[in-house]
């Protein structure tokens, strides 16, 4: 129990310092610390990185900068999604999930190497109009079938993923809303966060609904990343950003790594 929720406690550090895509090192976190297979350790990172989500989409919501009409749109397709997800999680073999996860968070880890040297010289500049644009009027999303299509199937990649291997999703539903949407960082990553704990709840609940979920090990390590995340926003701040995404996009290839060694060997 201690090992689960010190398991945890870490992770919930990890989120408040890197964001949203932080959470895709609890399954790895869970395979080596706590001997789960990629398929026992999804729903349990998923219970984690839900709850701590949760607790982020609240603190956008009573700000203003979640974007409740689009988080829903993303996260019905996600919702749909994650269900099929984890369905196929519990039919391919174990080596060759292990795999795909390890393949997914080596590139996580890349794309935030590659992201955090861009910002260190100039900002990214857009190359065109985003599909989903704001009225001037309300700052609300002038709706367009091409905007709902996009940020739909954003969501439908995100469920997907969330399902098979466990993660929340905020490494596909960042980069989406930054891409197709002309949001702030700050609406971005609540929007995101809400996404990702609606999307991470029916995934929960069709792994308690199988009997897939393992609770003595779920409730410590959810606890204890509560308890990390909510430690680590008052540290947060006084740390340097690009400090901390380079730390996180390099012990993410190191275990993305160590996770294909494993599988090879």
């Amino acid at each position: 129990m201690l090992t689960n929720l010190g398991l945890g406690l870490a992770i919930g550090v990890i989120l408040a310092l890197t964001g949203a895509g932080g959470g895709i090192l609890a399954v790895p976190a869970l395979v080596f610390g706590a001997g789960q297979s990629v398929a026992q350790a999804g729903p349990v990172g998923l219970l984690a990185v839900g709850m701590a989500a949760a607790l982020g989409a609240v603190l956008g919501l009573r700000s203003g900068t979640v974007r409740y009409r689009a988080s829903m749109v993303i996260s019905v397709a996600g919702m749909i999604l994650s269900p099929v997800g984890l369905w196929l999680a519990h039919r391919i073999d174990n080596r060759w999930l292990s795999l795909a996860f390890a393949l997914v968070l080596l590139y996580v880890g890349l794309r935030t190497w590659r992201k955090t040297g861009r910002a260190a010289g100039k900002a990214e500049s857009r190359a065109s109009v985003p599909l989903c644009i704001r009225s001037a009027g309300d700052g609300r999303f002038i709706w367009t079938s091409r905007c709902a299509r996009a940020l739909a199937l954003s969501g439908g990649v995100a469920g997907l993923l969330s399902g098979l291997l466990g993660v929340g999703g905020g490494f596909v539903m960042v980069p989406a809303l930054q891409r197709y949407t002309d949001l702030d960082i700050k609406s971005t990553v609540a929007t995101s966060l809400a996404v990702i704990a609606l999307v991470s709840a029916t995934g929960v609940a069709s792994s308690a609904i199988a009997g897939s979920l393992n609770w003595p090990v779920a409730l410590p390590f959810s606890a204890g990343a509560l308890a990390g995340m909510v430690g680590g926003r008052i540290v947060s701040a006084r740390l340097a950003a690009p400090h901390l995404q380079k730390g996180f996009a390099l012990v993410s290839s190191l275990v993305a790594l160590g996770m294909i060694a494993k599988v090879i060997m």
